[in-house]
C-alpha cells in the first residue's frame, strides 16, 4: 500500500514549508514591531515628514493637480491654506 506523501519526501516537503512559514512570520513580526510596514515607505528623506498631517494633504493635493482635477489657481490657494496650518 502507498503512503500518500507520508514517507520521506512528504515529511521533507512539509518540514521545508514549515521553516519558510516561520521565517516569513518572523520577518513580518519584526517589521510590524519596528514600525516598518507603512505603504509607500521608501525610507527617503526628501519631502515633508510622513508624521506631519500636512504631508499627506500636500501629497494628495499634488496628485490631484497632476491629474488635472484642480486648476492652478485652486492649487495655489490650497497650498497657501496648507502652509498656514503648519
Amino acid at each position: 500500500m502507498m503512503g500518500f506523501g507520508s514517507g520521506m519526501g512528504g515529511g521533507l516537503f512539509f518540514g521545508l514549508l514549515m521553516m519558510v512559514g516561520l521565517i516569513l512570520l518572523g520577518v513580518v513580526l519584526v517589521r510590524v514591531m519596528g514600525g516598518g510596514l507603512r505603504r509607500g515607505d521608501g525610507g527617503g528623506t526628501d519631502g515633508p515628514s510622513p508624521a506631519s498631517p500636512g504631508a499627506s494633504a500636500r501629497r494628495l493635493l499634488d496628485e490631484r493637480y497632476a491629474r488635472g482635477e484642480v486648476s492652478t489657481e485652486e492649487y495655489q490657494e490650497r497650498l497657501r491654506v496648507l502652509g498656514q496650518r503648519d
